[in-house]
């Protein structure tokens, strides 16, 4: 499988971005998917997840009501819809799908990852 992640850019703070990620194959349709960022010198950190359906989304505290992820299960994508952000928010943003249907937190649950796509947020 693979993930191929757009959208990212340069942004001024409060402004808003919508992250893209396609996968090659349909085998992501029962599957959760997620987005994760890293930001240079820190650890990779969970942004946002749904699960198989989309009927179970879950969220970083850091972007809770600024974010939103959504699916399209018919085109094997995820979206991240980004508002609001802060210089904060940049980093290298990844999608990737889990090995089961949760919308999962943890990145030892996803398997396959995309490339990334940067996002930066400028003050």
């Amino acid at each position: 499988v693979q993930l191929q992640a757009s959208g990212g850019g340069l942004v001024q703070a409060g402004g808003s971005l919508r992250l893209s990620c396609a996968a090659s194959r349909r085998t992501s349709s029962n599957n959760g998917m997620g987005w994760f960022r890293q930001a240079p010198g820190k650890e990779r950190e969970f942004v946002a997840a749904i699960s198989w359906n989309g009927g179970s989304t879950s969220y970083a505290d850091s972007v809770k009501g600024r974010f939103t992820i959504s699916r399209d299960r018919a085109k094997s994508a995820v979206y991240l819809q980004m508002g609001s952000l802060k210089p904060e928010d940049t980093a290298v943003y990844y999608c990737a799908v889990a090995r089961g249907s949760a919308a999962s937190s943890s990145a030892e649950s996803y398997h396959y990852w995309g490339q990334g796509t940067q996002v930066t947020v400028s003050s």
